[in-house]
């Protein structure tokens, strides 16, 4: 396939992560192409849509030849992440290495496990619990390894639950939240709404992955993407939103039991594969982003802020 330039970045991804990467890029004045499946996403102007199979590494190293700057933002279905995510990333990892580029990986906070009552920080030891988070740990360290060996540049950039235009269905904060605020109806979350959760705003994800590909500091480590520090409870950023739509009050809300997911799972494999997930909403999950705003200058959006435009995103959508 012959492509219409070089572009200095190059993203696999066209998710919601991919999308804010690319949106961050391109608001620097960055040449960016996003590379998925199908070729077609909905991208900022200027921005270059390849199609291809990032688990095919000839593939992946053709389409990000000349690359600066390489970034991961691919997540397979949830129910096959086994299977699909270290092809992935053994690709994205050849396209970089060939490319000489700086590699940037999207991941998150599975590997960690059950916080224990503590805080997560860079410096937790992987203890996960749960297939997705063991996988993902392996993942990080396999990267770590690329870049101790002198193969290739490597930042990783851990979220965590994030939220935010085109957080869909798969944030908690999301599709079963918003388009019920809106209408007036009662909001749907995951686990226990009363325990102190980390949230991950999606333009902040997208702005911190973009600086973690240029600042000389980055490479070579994990870094916890920036979050509001002062973590509130799932029920606490609810009623903002709820706020932020204009109804006085507070929201209404309810927690899906259990049962129902067991349910919903018997028939749906992506509900099936939230169920050993669930650790993350029985106790205060916070993560410290302390790092990343100390040593490299990233802020998150304030969270009243960060909710606004998300309740705009969806009131834009006619959800």
């Amino acid at each position: 396939m012959k492509y219409t330039a070089t572009p200095r970045h190059v993203i696999f991804g066209s998710g919601a992560v991919g999308t804010a990467v690319a949106e961050a890029l391109v608001r620097r004045g960055e040449t960016v192409r996003i590379v998925n499946r199908s070729g077609r996403a909905d991208v900022p102007e200027g921005v270059e849509v390849a199609a291809g199979d990032a688990a095919d590494p000839a593939f992946a190293t053709a389409v990000a030849a000349g690359a600066a700057v390489v970034y991961q933002a691919l997540t397979p279905p949830y129910h096959r992440w086994q299977q699909e995510f270290p092809a992935l990333q053994a690709g994205v990892l050849a396209a970089a290495e060939a490319a000489g580029a700086r590699m940037v990986s999207m991941d998150n906070v599975y590997s960690y496990g059950p916080p224990g009552g503590r805080p997560f920080t860079e410096q937790t030891p992987d203890a996960a619990t749960t297939r997705k988070g063991r996988l993902r740990g392996r993942m990080a360290q396999d990267l770590l390894a690329a870049h101790k060996a002198g193969r290739v540049e490597v930042a990783i950039g851990r979220a965590s639950d994030y939220f935010g235009p085109r957080g869909g269905a798969q944030s908690n904060l999301g599709d079963l939240v918003f388009p019920a605020l809106l209408a007036g109806r009662t909001a749907t979350v995951l686990g226990d709404p009363d325990q102190p959760h980390t949230y991950t705003f999606i333009p902040d994800i997208g702005e911190a992955l973009a600086l973690l590909g240029r600042h000389p500091d980055a490479p070579g480590r994990i870094w916890h993407l920036p979050n509001d520090p002062d973590t509130r409870t799932t029920r606490e950023l609810v009623d903002l939103a709820h706020r932020a739509t204009g109804r006085p009050g507070a929201a209404r809300l309810r927690r899906m039991p259990t049962f129902a997911l067991y349910a919903m799972g018997a028939v749906n494999r992506t509900v099936r594969e939230l169920i050993e997930m669930q650790y993350e909403f029985a106790e205060p999950f916070v993560v410290d982003s302390s790092l990343v705003r100390d040593r490299l200058g990233a802020v998150a959006t304030p969270v009243e802020e960060a909710l606004e435009q998300t309740v705009a995103a969806y009131r834009a959508l006619g959800k």
